[in-house]
């Protein structure tokens, strides 16, 4: 299953992302996960110190060259099979790859490195059997029609407030016309179950947690978001999540 994780920064999506690698991988399923966001911070949420966080594959101008060429020739199909066995780093009982965003690249050749990034991205989506979250930025669009299309599911993540829930109800749009209706909400920080304002594309909300005194504690000294008080809890939302997504995915 392939699961794609989205929302407006600062609503805990990165956490969620971490959260439901971590519950999947205990649950015995092969679970790869990439970051794709620009503040490339899902290694630090699954405990990785930064001198253990590899740089994102978007910096790797010599990577970009030797697959795609620069602003002269770009190869539109680089090989990309060998990959992610290469560049990814073991935590927590599964498999990060640190790609970031074409938005946070800098200088260069923007388009060759983008070229290797959506290559990358669809093959571990359409080509590969292990289970696969991404953690993007607000929108899916810089995925690609095919590669959104191909995705079993998008989570769109939100906290109970206007402009979060406007952002949320953007990407369930955006997704849509794309081709990607599985979709589910997580509210986050959210006490019980709210009433939600009518929003034209709003996903459908099938978890919620609430603020969570064991992160708040940690979260002034560290990064990692993974082995809470509340895991139980975190669990929970998680499975509900997963099963909106794919009622058979215990099978």
């Amino acid at each position: 299953m392939k699961i794609a994780v989205a929302g407006k920064g600062g609503v805990g999506k990165t956490s969620f992302s971490a959260w439901l690698g971590d519950y999947l991988a205990r649950q015995g399923k092969d679970v790869w996960m990439v970051d794709a966001d620009t503040a490339l911070s899902l290694g630090a949420a699954l405990g990785l110190s930064e001198e253990e966080i590899p740089s994102p594959l978007i910096a790797d101008d010599e990577l970009v060259r030797e697959r795609v060429g620069d602003a002269g020739f770009i190869n539109l199909s680089p090989r990309v099979d060998d990959l992610p066995e290469r560049l990814a780093v073991s935590v927590a009982g599964l498999r990060l790859l640190v790609m970031g965003s074409i938005a946070g690249a800098g200088g260069g050749c923007a388009c060759a490195a983008n070229s290797l990034l959506k290559a990358l991205l669809a093959h571990l989506v359409m080509d590969r059997e292990q289970w696969l979250i991404v953690d993007l930025e607000a929108g899916v669009e810089h995925l690609g029609r095919g590669v959104v299309a191909s995705v079993d599911g998008l989570v769109v993540v939100s906290e109970p407030s206007v402009r979060s829930l406007n952002t949320a109800a953007g990407v369930g749009r955006m997704a849509a016309e794309l081709g990607l209706t599985r979709q589910a909400l997580f509210l986050n920080r959210t006490a019980g179950r709210p009433t939600l304002p009518d929003m034209p594309g709003l996903p459908p909300l099938v978890a919620t947690l609430p603020p969570l005194p064991g992160l708040l504690e940690r979260q002034l000294t560290q990064g990692c978001v993974l082995g809470l008080p509340e895991r139980d809890a975190i669990d929970a939302a998680c499975a509900r999540v997963v099963a909106a997504i794919s009622p058979s995915w215990l099978r």
